[in-house]
């Protein structure tokens, strides 16, 4: 029985899997996520889109369609305890039914890599199939151990054609609107302020249809719309899309020594009301990965610039944050530091566990000194300079560089004092 006193988005979600309105390239009967459903399939999965494309509503009616027992978390108010209930329970019922059960997160994004770790086990044994939902890419919030054993299904903002199709399903059957004389005139300034969010679409149309009186006419146009409509808030979601897409043109404009353009992108996250401690710690990672040791002094403004937005809080955090932001635009740039590291990681992977040359060895027992550990090691500050030649790589890399300077001054002087130290070893490789 539909509930008036519900919100309109949540009175209009759909009953079956049928009903539901846009993702075609997931659900309609060819796409490969509908054809094993309809197989009576399901993989664990992590459904990835921005708010109100339905990835709630999609959990429930893949549990609804396969019939399975379906349990449901919010990774902001749930913990490891709360996830091994689940797992007892689905132990349980496992005894009295053929079908595994559906573990739908929230926002599973939020979950710390421990809360991740434990749903391993059971969704590994079958215990549980895994459907998570993020707003947030899951290449950086879930554990690889996790995403490795899930499909990845990306769900888009709703395009006009899906929007109206629910805006014209909600006047025909809900409750109260399909009882209201209701004339939509113009649809683009509901289509416009909707953003591609189904939720926040019924949602608005709702307060717009809520101003008219109860003797009045309804009539819907664009102007009418501007006019009722609250104040529209800057579009950024901190929990979503534009989470990322706005930090990411906020660094690259920094990388590019754009002042301006770094200061609008931080504009917009203040607006928005993005979290200042999110923005000082990425400026602590741009003053690391794009300026380094062109100008070192960038990365202590930038650490100071965290502690000082975590002692004052909003809303003066925003002139620290613009001060960092705009050193850190005006300063060389440098990449040498963030390359060597990539390129050790690299070399790593490709060489596996090399052994610790003998010298470099720790030797607290007897037997380690009788095996040659720790034998051979010069102590540096017993040599003129505290500097003596010697090698601290395995034997298998000895003669790599893995600092390469760039075009920067300060980097190029690193790069020479390596080569004079270290002249016998990397001659002819900067």
């Amino acid at each position: 029985m539909s509930q008036p006193n519900k919100p309109l988005a949540e009175r209009m979600r759909p009953k079956i899997l049928d009903e539901f309105i846009g993702q075609e390239h997931l659900l309609n009967k060819d796409a490969s996520l509908r054809r094993a459903l309809d197989a009576g399939i399901i993989p664990s999965m992590i459904l990835w889109g921005p708010p109100g494309v339905g990835k709630t509503t999609l959990a429930n009616l893949i549990a609804d369609h396969l019939k399975r027992p379906f349990y449901t978390l919010s990774a902001i108010s749930s913990g490891v305890k709360d996830v091994r209930e689940v797992i007892q329970k689905a132990e349980g019922s496992g005894m009295f039914s053929q079908s595994g059960a559906i573990l739908f997160i929230d926002e599973i994004h939020r979950f710390s890599k421990a809360q991740q770790d434990s749903l391993l086990g059971a969704v590994e044994k079958g215990t549980l199939t895994l459907i998570g939902a993020t707003t947030e890419n899951p290449s950086f919030e879930v554990i690889s151990a996790l995403l490795s054993r899930s499909q990845v299904y990306i769900l888009k903002e709703h395009d006009t054609s899906s929007l109206t199709e629910i805006l014209e399903r909600a006047l025909k059957e809900d409750v109260i609107l399909s009882k209201k004389d209701i004339d939509i005139q113009e649809i683009e300034a509901l289509l416009a302020l909707s953003g591609g969010d189904a939720r926040r679409l019924l949602n608005l149309f709702e307060v717009i249809v809520g101003t008219f009186g109860p003797d009045e006419k309804i009539i819907i146009t664009n102007e009418i719309v501007q006019d009722r409509a609250q104040q529209r808030s800057v579009k950024y979601d901190k929990n979503g899309e534009q989470h990322y897409d706005i930090i990411s043109a906020f660094i690259k404009s920094i990388r590019g020594s754009d002042p301006n353009a770094a200061v609008y992108w931080l504009a917009r996250m203040v607006e928005g009301g993005e979290d200042p401690k999110f923005i000082a710690r990425r400026l602590i990672i741009s003053a690391a990965e794009d300026i380094g040791l062109a100008n070192p002094n960038a990365l202590l403004l930038a650490n100071n610039c965290f502690q000082a937005v975590q002692t004052v809080g909003w809303p003066e955090s925003r002139i620290i944050l613009s001060e960092c932001t705009i050193y850190l635009a005006n300063s060389p740039k440098g990449n040498a530091a963030y390359m060597a590291i990539n390129q050790a990681q690299q070399l790593v992977k490709d060489t596996g566990d090399l052994p610790v040359p003998l010298p470099l060895r720790n030797a607290p027992t007897k037997l380690m000194k009788e095996l040659g550990y720790g034998e051979g090691y010069l102590y540096s500050h017993n040599y003129p300079g505290n500097f003596a030649f010697q090698e601290f790589l395995p034997e298998e890399i000895s003669g790599v560089n893995f600092f390469q300077a760039g075009s920067s001054p300060k980097e190029k002087e690193v790069a020479e004092k390596i080569k004079q130290l270290w002249r016998n070893k990397y001659e002819g490789n900067g």
